[in-house]
């Protein structure tokens, strides 16, 4: 059984930092996919990024570019989202979610390909 387990969510102020954290267990393939997403109250759910475990390639969504940063520590199958300079519209539930695709696939994947998703945690960013 696959399971996703996020944590490191809370409160920051703007400006500040979190580091979140999914630990994947049960995959049974030797590499693939992890995405972050995230929704707010009342909007719809956003693709914050993406690492595929397999060569650690990452993507992100504009508006956390330069800001966020995805990486993976594969011994620990943990996979990390650093938010720096945190604005209050970074507001919202994050997910974290796999998908048995890497590259490319791994980029363009959209939400409902990913087909494992963890319970979510809260972050918080008050002006």
């Amino acid at each position: 059984e696959v399971r996703l387990v996020e944590s490191g969510g809370g409160s920051a102020d703007t400006g500040g930092s979190l580091r979140l954290s999914c630990e994947v267990s049960g995959v049974r393939y030797s590499s693939y996919c992890v995405g972050w997403f995230r929704q707010a109250p009342g909007k719809e759910r956003e693709k914050v990024g993406t690492i595929s475990t397999a060569g650690g390639g990452t993507s992100y969504v504009d508006s956390v570019k330069g800001r966020f940063t995805i990486s993976r520590d594969n011994a620990q199958n943990t996979v990390y989202l650093q938010m720096n300079s945190l604005k209050p519209e970074d507001t919202a539930m994050y997910y974290c979610a796999t998908a048995h695709l890497s590259g490319v696939f791994c980029v363009a994947a959209r939400a409902d390909v990913f087909g494992h998703w963890g319970q979510g945690t809260q972050v918080t960013v008050s002006s």
